[in-house]
């Protein structure tokens, strides 16, 4: 599919992450005023308040946009997702009629502050990077025995906190935890000394389910994408992790960026899974290409210095999509909410220049980066800024999800010294 030209001028240069062919969801506020829904066009957002109060967006019989989230167009479901980006698309496209009325309501991006594009209802983050799983195995238990027994069959995963989910921007401040070394007798009580990001894609479930559904059900009830890093506490991790896996290590925040790009607008860009070495059950076989071409990248820039890139890799290097994870999630009977976050697990390459953590590009703290400005890195050093960039790569155009930033801040004063 080639560029779609739209009156918006910015939304037609190959540079943009917003053209027509995206029109991502997210939430915006300008000055002193209330948070609302937005659409993202080139370098303007779309006030989709005012945009319905215009009437120019009449999609049901009661307002979606009086609220500033996307659920509740989530809850509405694939019609009547289709019959509004139709309706954008009207609007937006070169030589739209409507025109006139829709350019009084776009506000400039550089004025506006971005916020949580959608309420979490629950969020599971699952390990189904086999890269990163071999990776991470190999450190702690040797090649030989890499992959859990479980791994090649079902989709791992971990109930996490929907509470500990912010937008891209908000910082993140260094935890405290018990920590152990392999070679102390006891835990002790300190911050965080290894602390980590994971680079990680998101999927939002826009369709509940009360009971079991099917692989290609559970892609139809996705409602989009976002880019997501699982902060992680490595020495929280590797003290507490045994018998049932992160709990703390994982709970300090995990950061979205703040546009919610559509299933339909990455759908020239579907792929297939990796080859299977072991034939998966029924409930979770592939049933077509259910992954996406998605270029990633994450850079690192220390306190007041420039960034460096310092890991590339591309989300169709997952073993297990995002349908899967979502299929198997529901095969207890566990009912899936609008709003549910579903993190892909880290997404690394095979290449050491692909790996999607800093725990396997520096392997453990034993093979330090060296960033361009000449510092060193193991792990996240306080004041270092983390960003994690992604874009589907069309002719001519991309399709983006804005920027997924963090900033990591001290570690508080012992807060049980009082």
């Amino acid at each position: 599919m080639p560029l779609l030209k739209s009156w918006v001028a910015s939304a037609n240069s190959a540079d943009t992450p917003f053209p027509l062919n995206n029109l991502p969801y997210g939430v915006f506020s300008v000055g002193e005023e209330d948070p609302r829904c937005g659409v993202a066009i080139g370098d303007m957002i779309l006030d989709m308040q005012a945009a319905e109060e215009a009437g120019l967006i009449d999609l049901t019989d009661y307002a979606l946009f009086e609220v500033p989230f996307w659920n509740d167009l989530m809850e509405e479901g694939p019609a009547v997702w289709a019959a509004l980006r139709e309706r954008l698309m009207a609007l937006l496209s070169e030589g739209a009629a409507e025109q006139a009325k829709v350019e009084p309501l776009l506000v400039p991006m550089k004025d506006a502050e971005l916020h949580m594009p959608m309420m979490v209802s629950e969020y599971t983050d699952f390990y189904a990077g086999k890269n990163h799983a071999v990776n991470v195995g190999t450190m702690f238990r040797g090649p030989e025995n890499a992959l859990p027994p479980n791994w090649l069959h079902i989709p791992i995963g971990y109930n996490g906190r929907a509470s500990s989910v912010v937008v891209s921007g908000t910082d993140v401040r260094r935890p405290w935890g018990q920590l152990k070394g392999p070679n102390d007798d006891a835990p002790r009580w300190a911050p965080c000394a290894r602390f980590d990001i994971e680079l990680e894609m998101g999927a939002i479930v826009g369709t509940p389910s009360e009971g079991p559904i099917t692989v290609a059900e559970a892609d139809a009830n996705i409602f989009g994408y976002v880019l997501l890093n699982d902060w992680s506490a490595r020495d929280i991790q590797a003290w507490e992790y045994q018998p049932l896996g992160p709990f703390q290590a994982k709970a300090t925040a995990t950061t979205i960026s703040p546009w919610i790009v559509t299933k339909t607008a990455l759908e020239p860009f579907r792929c297939d899974t990796p080859p299977r070495e072991v034939e998966l059950l029924d409930h979770i076989k592939d049933c077509g290409p259910m992954l996406y071409d998605i270029d990633l990248e994450v850079t690192m820039a220390p306190e007041g210095k420039p960034a460096t890139t310092i890991a590339r890799t591309n989300y169709k290097e997952m073993y297990y999509s995002a349908a899967q994870q979502l299929a198997h999630h529901t095969t207890s009977g566990c009912p899936m909410n609008a709003g549910d976050l579903l993190g892909s697990g880290t997404i690394s390459g095979e290449t050491k220049e692909s790996r999607g953590s800093l725990l396997e590009l520096s392997w453990g703290g034993k093979e330090p980066l060296t960033l361009e400005t000449g510092d060193e890195r193991s792990f996240i050093v306080d004041g270092d800024t983390l960003t994690l960039k992604g874009a589907a790569k069309g002719d001519g155009y991309m399709i983006g999800f804005g920027d997924c930033v963090g900033k990591v801040l001290p570690a508080l004063d012992d807060p049980y010294k009082r």
